[in-house]
């Protein structure tokens, strides 16, 4: 064994307990964002790309986009950020705030609604069903932004900073 590594050896054993044990509770890099949260209890249904666009200026529907950094390429307009990373920890904020607003269906999306957007929407879904309040409805969107896109003009023309080149890369 080389010198350098019987050193390094020698000083991990004579670092005290404590500091083992610290090293031991370290972050770890390849755990997931959503190992630090529940894991969700429900599934929320889905609303189709057809269903949103038609409600799309309705007072009774918030569209959640739930991207953080991959927030490139537009997204849909009149939907607000909440990333998915933090959403968690507001899902209490957002409920009251779709009570006072009277909003009756919060639909979520992410890039493609594999992952955050339907992970986030059971997260809301079984905040409602603590509150026991059948009035307001989580929902993901079907195949999430990217869906959205693949819909055509008739979609990307009620997107905020549509950026054509940018969806190219998923055809």
């Amino acid at each position: 064994m080389s010198g350098e590594r019987l050193l390094s050896l020698k000083r991990l054993q004579d670092t005290p307990k404590h500091l083992h044990n610290q090293m031991a509770d370290a972050p770890n890099p390849t755990r997931s964002w959503t190992d630090a949260f529940p894991a969700p209890r429900t599934t929320a249904p889905s609303i189709s790309r057809e269903e949103a666009l038609s409600e799309l200026t309705s007072p009774d529907l918030l569209i959640v986009d739930v991207r953080r950094t991959d927030y490139e390429g537009g997204t849909i307009r009149g939907s607000i950020n909440l990333p998915a990373h933090s959403f968690y920890m507001n899902r209490g904020v957002l409920y009251h705030l779709c009570k006072r607003a009277g909003i009756k269906r919060v639909a979520f999306y992410c890039g493609a609604s594999n992952g955050r957007g339907p992970r986030c929407s059971a997260w809301f879904a079984d905040y409602i069903a603590e509150k026991g309040d059948d009035a307001i409805k989580s929902l993901t969107l079907a195949g999430g932004i990217k869906g959205w896109v693949k819909g055509g003009d008739s979609y990307t023309q009620h997107m905020d900073g549509f950026e054509p080149e940018h969806w190219k890369q998923f055809e």
